[in-house]
């Protein structure tokens, strides 16, 4: 794969890169007074929270070639981000914090204000429902969680904070670039009195750089906060987002091969249409001088709709195609979370928090087939359902109810410890009627639990330096599009409710500031157990009956060298892999061995800047079927880089960006399996989904 950036340069960027900020830029973690709630939901300042946390401020999102969330994460982050649609929108993209690979969509939990914005089943996170401008900062904490959080938090949790800012703020940014690239962003923030408001609202529209890959992204939110003393507050905070995606489908071939601006032939026309809204809310209120009660709660609902016009069509089945996509998909469901707690003063024994959560959801899925469909199922005798339905329908929902209670214990001399644990307790039930069954509507119930713990030891042994040591074991329990599978034929079959997994980590880390330098890392080892994966052998989703290994250590650091140069840079060295079994040693799909990231800022003057940020990210395995995928090859490393040029003079600022200005060629996410051809069947084939080639960006901002 040709690239700009040579493996070689890797170290030499990490160290020498440029990259523009304006002269006020400060790395979050320099500040110790910074206040974290992710790590454990006390709020404390970094030193305090044993495990590592990284925090991205307002002013790095706003001073970086970011134009989503996702590449703020990659960029700024240092994370592993892929997507199956990755362009300027980066619609569907997936973190992986903790080497998860294929399932990593459900394994990172992604928080807005503490309140989990993961769906139940397995698509993305809509990324697109928070506007960029109404983000004070980004928590990212590396390693499991699921003591505070529950379910889903065993690779990492990312907290987007829109909290806490009572500062007015009116300001409108455009970013218009290559591709048809239209970005807008606008926010109104102000008080009056006690009562805060905040309204945000963003629309961004692309044609896309392939063919059949345009998408356009509409998102509003309004929030209001009513405080009624130091400590005691409420808010709410309405949202509503709206996507319109059209899919490319895979490029055939290895990373590379074939024309990676061409849509494959069956996704031409293809797009997916969804609508998200609800309302977050929440308050707090002090119960006396060293307690607080708080609630969290939020109640949301989706509808996804997908098109894929090629199977209903003629040519479809004059070739003799023996694949049965249905010609549309209708998905639809609810979710309700409520989290109240308790946190406690203890005085020498330090604090306390008791809590519960709630939560019931349900989805339903309706795939139909067309008139031309519906003719070649009867003529060839398909359809084996005695009810002599047109559609399969799904339908599943769920109620999760937990109990958890962590405690901070000072010792002495700055030594504190940590510690929690959670119940979870989920029943799961389930309906499907297929036209593909012989045995009409299957019903499935079943109940399982969870639990989680952690203990850690924190040491402040000097000013702003920090060790600790930890031991943790979170949870997921599965998606309920997971229950489902596909048998040979390619028909979406029930393939069970699946049990939750569980992962046990040991992790040894710290933070340390040496004059303008600031370091922070961690060394980490963890076992799961039960994983829920897919086996495209068999096209159904199981437990894995062989434990999996993850290790590894992070690294993070940012210097100010002068008053006009500042540096970051950090990486992740992890290696995942069967621990036993017939795989042993076989390394997990889609989780590169090394991650390195790069940035820096210049200042040229009181309104110049200039500068850019680099990303390496190693090779890694084809998505496979773990018989044979490390017999494979693998997909090729890759380097992408972006730089800029801003101004700024009062409350006008101007940027113009170049990204990925090597024109790498490069794929976050591939895979190995049976594809459909043109002639009908199918065959085992490489697959890809190319990224972007360098774009152009000219953005301007006005604050008011």
């Amino acid at each position: 794969m040709k690239q700009q950036f040579r493996k070689s340069k890797v170290a030499l960027l990490c160290g020498a890169l440029f990259v523009i900020n304006n002269p006020s830029f400060v790395f979050a973690q320099n500040s110790q007074s910074t206040v974290v709630v992710t790590g454990s939901r006390f709020e404390e300042n970094l030193n305090e929270v044993p495990a590592n946390v990284k925090v991205i401020t307002r002013d790095e999102i706003a001073n970086s070639t970011s134009t989503n969330i996702p590449d703020v994460l990659s960029q700024i982050g240092g994370l592993n981000v892929r997507s199956t649609s990755p362009g300027q929108l980066n619609l569907d993209a997936t973190v992986d914090m903790g080497g998860y690979g294929a399932t990593a969509n459900s394994t990172t939990l992604i928080l807005i204000d503490g309140q989990r914005l993961n769906p139940i089943d397995s698509s993305g996170v809509n990324w697109e429902s928070i506007p960029m401008d109404s983000i004070e900062r980004i928590e990212v904490l590396q390693g499991g969680a699921s003591v505070q959080y529950g379910n889903g938090a065993v690779g990492g949790v990312i907290n987007i904070i829109t909290n806490g800012n009572t500062t007015k703020l009116n300001q409108a940014s455009v970013n218009f670039g290559s591709y048809g690239t239209l970005i807008n962003n606008a926010i109104l923030r102000d008080s009056y009195q006690d009562t805060t408001y905040q309204l945000s609202a963003n629309s961004a529209n692309t044609q896309g750089w392939r063919q059949n890959s345009a998408a356009n992204a509409y998102s509003f939110d309004a929030k209001v906060t009513q405080k009624f003393g130091a400590i005691d507050r409420i808010y709410v905070d309405l949202f509503y987002a709206y996507t319109n995606a059209q899919n490319p489908g895979g490029v055939v071939g290895q990373v590379g091969q074939g024309d990676p601006q061409s849509a494959k032939f069956n996704n031409i026309g293809s797009n997916t249409t969804t609508n998200n809204s609800g309302v977050r809310f929440g308050g707090t209120k002090g119960l006396n001088d060293t307690s607080i009660a708080e609630l969290d709660g939020f109640y949301t609902t989706k509808t996804a709709f997908f098109a894929n016009p090629y199977w209903d069509t003629q040519t479809a089945y004059d070739v003799g195609n023996s694949w049965q996509v249905p010609s549309s998909s209708k998905l639809s469901g609810w979710q309700l979370n409520l989290s109240p707690r308790v946190k406690a003063g203890l005085g020498s024994l330090g604090s306390s928090i008791i809590g519960y959560e709630f939560n019931k959801a349900a989805q339903g899925s309706t795939d139909t087939y067309g008139a031309t469909q519906q003719d070649f199922l009867n003529t060839n005798f398909y359809i084996a359902n005695p009810n002599g339905l047109n559609h399969d329908i799904q339908n599943a929902s769920i109620v999760n109810q937990s109990i958890y209670g962590i405690l901070k214990l000072p010792i002495a001399g700055g030594l504190s410890l940590d510690g929690g644990a959670r119940h979870q307790n989920q029943q799961a039930n389930t309906t499907d009627s297929n036209i593909f069954s012989p045995n009409g509507t299957v019903n499935n119930s079943q109940t399982y639990s969870a639990n989680a713990g952690d203990v850690a030891f924190n040491m402040n042994y000097a000013k702003n330096q920090k060790i600790y040591v930890k031991w943790n074991q979170s949870y997921r329990f599965p998606n309920i599009d997971e229950f489902w599978g596909f048998n040979a034929e390619g028909n979406r079959v029930f393939n069970g409710i699946l049990r939750p997994q569980t992962a046990q980590t040991y992790e040894l880390g710290g933070n340390w500031m040496l004059n303008s330098i600031r370091i922070n890392g961690s060394i980490f080892t963890s076992v799961s157990q039960n994983e829920i994966t897919y086996n495209p052998s068999t096209g159904y989703n199981y437990n894995s009956p062989y434990n999996i290994n993850r290790k590894g250590v992070v690294l993070d650091s940012s210097a100010s060298i002068t008053n006009k140069l500042s540096i970051a840079g950090g990486g992740k060295y992890q290696k995942s892999a069967y621990n036993d079994g017939p795989f042993l040693g076989n390394e997990i799909p889609l989780t590169p061995n090394l991650l390195l990231n790069a940035r820096a800022s210049y200042l040229i003057d009181m309104n110049w800047s200039f500068g850019g940020v680099v990303n390496y990210v190693s090779n890694q395995h084809y998505d496979a079927s773990p018989n044979y995928y490390n017999a494979l090859a693998v997909m090729p490393s890759y380097t992408v880089g972006d730089v800029y040029l801003a101004y700024k003079l009062g409350g006008f600022d101007a940027k113009f960006t170049i990204k990925n200005v090597g024109n790498a060629s490069y794929a976050t996410y591939g895979g190995y399996g049976t594809i459909s051809t043109a002639d009908g069947v199918g065959a085992k084939s490489y697959y890809y989904y190319p990224s972007d080639k360098r774009s152009y960006f000219i953005t301007t901002k006005y604050t008011f």
